[in-house]
């Protein structure tokens, strides 16, 4: 079987499993019952289409859009290790999250419009992290090499951590309380109401990525073959980088800084299809995306009636295994 065929059919089981995991128990009829019985007033339906049907779609556009975004970095960067954290994006959305929790104490007061709780939250991290792609880009029409975009990147992130300390160290206990919260990650941040918006911006931005996949396999053989090629490298550079950040800053805005995707995906991905042409990978990596965003989220269930298990500590633990499994297996 093809590994995308085999990631697809996956997903259609990860869908209605993910279903049926959560804090209240619910029976398959139950859920089935939920999604077509017109009577819209049963606990069963306000948990399943109110609480779990949107946590469902938003880690499947959540692991796609990770997935690609470090697809893209690592090919753009030539190093295995890229993710879309690398570029200060997810530091940049943390350092707008820390301003609004720890500095401003949740609340923010505009004329007679006070914004506050997950709005102002969610605001303060897309600024924070569009913020940081704005310099990026503006970093990208001045220097010429990878290299020193890569280091600009990192450079950012170091200074935005530092800051985020300081808020920290002054900040209340509460405060710092709500900003570790956030940062441990959840895919319950995006109501039913904001998920129409949510999935407008990730599959536009999904779709603008598809036409630039061959310039993808030409930069892999650097950026004087590409240009030989009629490729105009800063143009596609710029433009990479402003779909892999505005992927990495809707995510992380909306659900917190989910680790491991962007990294882990495309080298399963790789692996599976033995092939580095973009234009297998990058359905490969939406489907592979999808896949572990779902396992994760089903694993923060687990526990039950006893609480939800954190997402930032259940990406690493359910994908390091797999990827080490793919290596070992190729070596043999």
């Amino acid at each position: 079987m093809k590994p995308t065929l085999a990631a697809l059919l996956l997903l259609l089981v990860l869908c209605p499993l993910a279903l049926l995991t959560g804090t209240v128990p619910l029976t398959p009829s139950e859920v089935w019952q939920a999604l077509t019985a017109p009577d819209t007033h049963t606990a069963a339906h306000f948990i399943v289409v109110q609480v779990r049907l949107p946590q469902v779609i938003t880690a499947l556009l959540a692991g796609a859009a990770l997935a690609a975004g470090g697809l893209v970095m690592q090919a753009l960067f030539a190093n295995p290790l890229a993710d879309p954290s690398l570029l200060g994006v997810n530091s940049g959305a943390s350092l707008g999250a820390a301003l609004a929790m720890l500095a401003l104490g949740g609340n923010l007061a505009i004329g007679t419009a006070t914004l506050g709780g997950m709005a102002l939250t969610v605001a303060a991290a897309f600024a924070g992290a569009c913020a940081v792609i704005a310099l990026l880009l503006v970093c990208s029409r001045l220097m010429r090499g990878n290299t020193a975009l890569l280091v600009c990147g990192i450079m950012f992130s170091l200074l935005l951590s530092a800051i985020i300390s300081l808020l920290s160290f002054y900040a209340t206990a509460d405060g710092v309380r709500s900003f570790m919260l956030w940062g441990l990650g959840s895919f319950a941040g995006v109501p039913l109401s904001r998920l129409p918006a949510f999935a407008l911006v990730i599959l536009l931005t999904l779709a603008a990525l598809f036409p630039l996949a061959q310039s993808l396999n030409a930069l892999l053989l650097g950026p004087d073959y590409a240009a030989n090629l009629g490729i105009r490298v800063r143009h596609v550079r710029t433009r990479l980088l402003l779909l892999t950040g505005l992927l990495t800053a809707t995510v992380t805005a909306l659900c917190g800084p989910v680790s491991f995707i962007g990294l882990a995906v495309p080298h399963a991905a790789r692996l599976l299809l033995r092939s580095a042409d973009h234009r297998r990978l990058l359905p490969a990596c939406l489907l592979l995306g999808a896949d572990v965003t779902l396992l994760a989220l089903i694993v923060s269930h687990l526990p039950g009636e006893r609480g939800v298990l954190p997402m930032a500590a259940i990406t690493p633990m359910v994908g390091v295994p797999a990827v080490l499994y793919m290596l070992l297996r190729r070596r043999q």
